[in-house]
């Protein structure tokens, strides 16, 4: 949202100042860009207020013309913010005496400001639906309980294709109210095992509070422990006049009762990020690839790339790319190496591994060898920084669920294990650090980490 403060402020400026000679006259002082500075974290803070930065997927299920009122709530949202943050800058611009923000500057910044906002997120809603709609960008929830209300969801879902959401199955004891084309995956007691074994983005709470609140608390704990967003459809909240933290229309109320959300504006923003500077270190080391590929090619036999399945955002699985520094058939000559990892837990790894190439143990020790994920990083399916991405044999072997969180962000080139001794890290050690890069994620730790990648990769810290 910060790009629009200043494409706003541009504009306005440009409006206000009618030639380029005037605007590009104006004196830039260090005092000048603290106060621009200052701005864009009041404007974040504003719309963060407002909540523009939450995942507002969840409405769409309820937007028709019929409600066209929910449809329009954002828009409500937008001008709301861009108002507040309008009539703060300009009693800000009176008492710092910034004789640029007059009351025609002040109403042409707000119409600026709420035009491309409301046009920005109406163009990226329309894109997305149809992304969705065409079964990509998807939620896969798993609906616990067995009653009308969970059918009316579920019902909803289907006639709102477009919002993304497909129902992945059921969870119950037995079917209470027998319905065509019902998935039952397991029972209560086997929903732990549900959420392990499938690709599951929210779990919606069916069951009556009442009589149902011990296992709803149950099923709270063991899906927050795997970092599985949790929303409610309970019978206690009818009422349409409430409206806290809740998406509703005339048939449904959803509360959020527990989230460990991705769709955050941070998420979005530390996904641009990866674009551009992803982008920019592929192109930049494409010379670099190069060379790496000439050489594996030369002194091997078999191609210079290496795919394999790994486990990524949310347990869905991706093909991720590097150079080979293998010889052919290495993954199946491992379990004749089983007895010879040095790797605690179900990681397999070994210091003097024979199936290494000359040109492939150079490569993992500079670390060149991972180049080649920058493409995963450009697709979406990884991040610059995020908990490496495990083979599914890796993680088929995990014993504890609250290891499983770290699959609530997406995998990522380099890590706090990454930076932290990599093979001299126990197994414990290293989720240990995923789950602190989690709970702690900001947008300066991901610069240190990838300064701190630097020198580690330089001096070889801790690759095999």
């Amino acid at each position: 949202m910060t790009g629009f403060l200043i494409g706003a402020w541009l504009t306005t400026t440009l409006v206000r100042y009618v030639s380029w000679i005037d605007f590009l006259s104006i004196r830039i002082k260090i005092s000048n860009l603290i106060v621009v500075l200052a701005m864009m974290f009041l404007w974040h803070l504003i719309y963060r207020t407002f909540g523009l930065y939450q995942s507002r997927r969840l409405q769409s299920l309820y937007c028709s013309q019929r409600l066209l009122p929910n449809c329009i709530q954002e828009w409500q949202d937008i001008v709301k913010a861009t108002t507040t943050g309008t009539l703060v800058f300009f009693l800000g611009a009176k008492i710092l005496d910034i004789r640029l923000f007059t009351p025609f500057f002040a109403l042409m910044f707000w119409l600026s400001t709420t035009c491309l906002t409301v046009s920005f997120r109406t163009i990226l809603r329309s894109g997305l639906k149809q992304v969705r709609a065409h079964g990509r960008n998807l939620r896969f929830a798993l609906i616990v309980g067995t009653n009308e209300r969970a059918y009316s969801f579920a019902q909803m879902i289907e006639e709102h294709r477009e919002s993304g959401y497909r129902v992945a199955g059921y969870v119950d004891d037995h079917v209470h109210v027998p319905k065509k084309g019902i998935e039952l995956l397991g029972s209560h007691e086997d929903f732990s095992e549900v959420l392990r074994s499938r690709v599951i983005d929210e779990v919606i709470i069916a069951l009556p509070i009442k009589s149902q609140y011990e296992r709803i608390q149950r099923i709270i704990d063991q899906a927050e422990e795997q970092g599985i967003r949790v929303r409610c459809l309970p019978h206690l909240f009818n009422s349409r006049t409430y409206a806290q933290g809740m998406s509703m229309d005339q048939r449904l109320t959803v509360l959020d009762v527990a989230s460990e959300s991705q769709e955050t504006g941070r998420m979005v923003a530390k996904r641009a990020v990866d674009i551009v500077l992803g982008s920019a270190f592929f192109f930049s080391t494409l010379p670099v690839m190069l060379v790496a590929a000439i050489a594996i090619k030369l002194t091997s036999h078999g191609p210079a790339l290496f795919a394999q399945d790994r486990v990524g955002f949310n347990k869905r699985t991706f093909r991720m790319y590097k150079f080979r520094t293998m010889v052919i058939d290495a993954e199946r000559e491992q379990e004749r190496l089983e007895a010879r990892n040095e790797m605690d837990g179900p990681v397999f790894k070994i210091q003097n591994d024979p199936r290494i190439t000359r040109v492939g143990r150079w490569l993992r020790k500079t670390s060149l060898d991972e180049l080649p994920q920058l493409y995963n990083v450009i697709r979406g399916d990884m991040s610059l920084v995020g908990p490496r991405p495990l083979p599914l044999r890796d993680y088929n072997g995990f014993t504890k669920d609250w290891q499983r969180r770290r699959f609530t962000v997406r995998p990522g080139l380099t890590c706090l294990w990454q930076i932290n001794g990599r093979n001299h890290t126990s197994f414990e050690d290293w989720m240990k650090l995923d789950m602190e890069y989690i709970d702690n994620w900001t947008f300066l730790g991901d610069v240190r980490i990838l300064l701190r990648t630097i020198p580690a990769v330089i001096n070889g810290k801790g690759a095999a």
